[in-house]
């Protein structure tokens, strides 16, 4: 129970630090002092530095060299242009995947870890976001893995760092419900286009497909950019 409460506490912590950065309630260059947030927050200073820690892989901090936390300066252009490197990258991944060809254990999991991403929308009305963002970095991960080229796969890892450009991050608009599960349903079917794509080793279709489907995270990005009505799920930023 103890364990359950901490990461419940952590995610409240990142969601709630998120929001903050996003709304620029913390404007780039800010420092952040674990004490005092855990303070602010009325949680312990272990959820909040894990909070922080999520948020420097997200790329919405940095590490100060004194140590502790610095909020991370970035403009839209910023954003849009790290998602866009992300869809290159992951083309360029997926397609060396297929023209390689996997064994056909690596599609038999890979496939059953979409068909676990299915459970998040057991109830339609409210799918389960945290479920779903945690299964949703691992299907990225692993598709990732399976790319030949160790060079292709530090470069992906590298600009996941960039602001917004996680797998694992949403926006979405807070009362545009029908449109946020209209986005999981097709990042869902595109999931599964992908895995037929490499296992058919159609290169230039996995390519296509993975750059279409980080094309959602900026189409959802730029429904309207940072606007005061857009709700960030407690375990990331933007979609895919």
């Amino acid at each position: 129970m103890t364990s359950d409460k901490g990461n419940t506490n952590a995610k409240r912590a990142a969601y709630d630090l998120r929001q903050r950065i996003i709304k620029g309630e913390l404007p780039g260059g800010t420092r952040l002092f674990e004490v005092a947030l855990a303070e602010e927050l009325d949680v312990s200073r272990t959820p909040v530095r894990e909070a922080m820690s999520r948020l420097a892989e997200e790329g919405l901090l940095e590490r100060a060299p004194s140590g502790g936390f610095v909020v991370r300066s970035f403009t839209h252009r910023d954003v849009v242009d790290a998602i866009e490197l992300r869809g290159v990258l992951e083309g360029t991944a997926l397609r060396l995947t297929a023209e390689t060809g996997v064994a056909g254990e690596a599609i038999t999991a890979i496939s059953a870890l979409v068909d676990q991403i299915d459970a998040c929308f057991a109830d339609p009305g409210l799918p389960d976001l945290d479920l779903y963002s945690e299964l949703n970095a691992s299907f990225h991960d692993d598709m990732a893995a399976l790319c030949p080229s160790a060079i292709v796969q530090s470069e992906l890892e590298r600009v996941k760092s960039l602001p917004f450009a996680s797998p694992s991050a949403f926006v979405f608009r807070q009362r545009d419900r029908a449109g946020m599960l209209q986005s999981l349903i097709l990042a869902q079917a595109q999931h599964r286009a992908m895995i037929e794509a490499i296992a058919s080793r159609e290169g230039a279709r996995a390519e296509a497909l993975a750059r279409e489907h980080a094309r959602i995270a900026r189409n959802n990005l730029e429904a309207k950019a940072f606007g005061a009505d857009y709700q960030h799920p407690a375990m990331a930023l933007v979609i895919e």
